[in-house]
């Protein structure tokens, strides 16, 4: 029994490493084994211990959670005899009552029309996959719903829905409905998808074509940006041949793309900021809120480990990002060669939190929705709140269009053979 669950279920397969660039073989791997790059650290494979009717067991229940957590009511609250309810579209419904449209559609593509799209998508991509030739234009519904996996964030909405939670417990009488419930529990099985799923298995069933498992040095081979296969580009269709993404050797234009997103971000940084994200009148008496103000009032009522939450995702968060994108673009345009490791784990750390800075959007818009007792008390969100929202995706954006390769290829231009020996060194791993 030992034996058998140690035994390889993976062919050795060439990979190009989405964080360096090398070239390397990974070997076969047992399942819950993980591979890692010989130069830097990012992982490269990860064997799952579940099998497909596991996931798409998991799915199915996602989605059926999915639908429970829209259809029914997240929140309560009551004061002065006057109740009202909120469920995940009464905050996008009066996000347009303040005619703040954008804001609105942000956060129903992200915590409705992400989720609902990646969650059909995989569950229909995993049914079929036990065809005997799965259809071609699976591989496209696949690459999608792996697309959307950092714009659906459920994850987050239920931080801000605690948040909202702690902040009204002062001002009225706060229940917590199905919805919240039907929430937590989908974002404790999404976790397990997303951490049970191999998704290079699932490609490798959707396309049985031979895939790269010789030597680092297969020449002309450039690694998928979507799907990860190694493959020689033909001059006719540079496509990949499993899921037809164009291939490029480095993201186009990343450098002057990653910096005037950077740049437009820090722009409206200064407005998201200085302009009130929230608004809170009780009993016609009350002032506009900044973040750095709502971090304030967490301060005074003593809620300590909220207010660090908040301070982290609304101010820490977007300065890392912009801090640490910038800094990664000067280390390649000035060609330096030293901590290219850290600076590769950076640019990880940097695109996993992205999206968590909308824990203060979410809040703000369950906020508005619930607490609108007219002459008693009123809770707005304020200009600041769409300008926050704007740097949030756009220093998303721009982890996506930039390309950590670029530092490696700085420095080897910069150091010449001391860092293109590593692509021989890799052969022998």
């Amino acid at each position: 029994m030992g034996s058998a669950a140690n035994r390889p279920i993976t062919e050795p397969q060439l990979r190009e490493c989405p964080g360096c660039g090398l070239l390397q073989t990974v070997p076969p791997l047992a399942p819950g084994m993980t591979a890692q790059c010989v130069r830097c650290p990012t992982t490269l494979r990860r064997t799952s211990v579940h099998r497909v009717e596991h996931i798409i067991a998991l799915t199915s229940a996602a989605f059926v959670l999915l639908v429970v957590m829209c259809s029914t009511t997240l929140m309560s609250v009551e004061t002065a005899g006057i109740k009202r309810r909120a469920d995940l579209f009464s905050g996008p419904e009066e996000l347009m009552r303040q005619n703040m449209g954008e804001l609105a559609a942000v956060i129903i593509f992200v915590t409705v029309l992400a989720p609902l799209i990646r969650l059909v998508g995989m569950l229909y991509v995993l049914i079929r996959l036990h065809e005997e030739m799965p259809p071609r234009h699976l591989r496209s519904i696949f690459a999608w719903a792996e697309r959307l996996r950092p714009w659906s964030m459920l994850e987050v909405f239920v931080f801000g829905v605690f948040v909202a939670y702690v902040k009204l417990g002062d001002l009225v009488t706060i229940g917590l409905a199905t919805g919240v419930y039907a929430l937590l529990a989908l974002t404790f099985v999404l976790v397990w998808i997303d951490s049970a799923l191999d998704r290079e298995a699932v490609w490798e069933r959707l396309y049985r074509g031979s895939l790269c498992g010789g030597s680092p040095a297969f020449s002309g081979a450039i690694g998928c940006e979507i799907c990860g296969l190694v493959s020689v580009p033909r001059p006719d269709d540079p496509r990949c041949p499993r899921c037809e993404g164009v291939l490029r050797e480095r993201k186009p234009n990343s450098v002057a793309r990653t910096w005037a997103l950077i740049i437009a971000a820090a722009v409206l940084y200064i407005p998201a900021n200085y302009y009130p994200v929230l608004s809170v009148v009780q009993l016609g008496a009350g002032q506009p809120s900044t973040i750095l103000g709502g971090v304030e009032e967490l301060l005074r009522a003593r809620q300590y480990p909220l207010a660090a939450l908040v301070f982290f995702a609304s101010i820490l968060v977007p300065m890392l990002k912009l801090a640490g994108l910038s800094l990664m673009l000067i280390t390649i345009q000035t060609g330096r060669a030293g901590w290219l490791r850290d600076r590769t784990r950076l640019y990880h750390i940097v695109r996993f939190i992205g999206r968590w800075s909308m824990i203060d959007i979410f809040m703000e818009s369950l906020l508005g929705a619930l607490v609108a007792f007219g002459s008693v008390i009123t809770i707005e969100p304020g200009a600041g709140a769409l300008a926050f929202c704007a740097v949030v995706i756009l220093t998303m954006f721009a982890a996506e269009t930039f390309d950590p390769r670029l530092m490696w290829d700085a420095a080897a231009a910069r150091e010449g053979p001391t860092i293109d020996a590593d692509r021989r060194l890799a052969a022998g791993n």
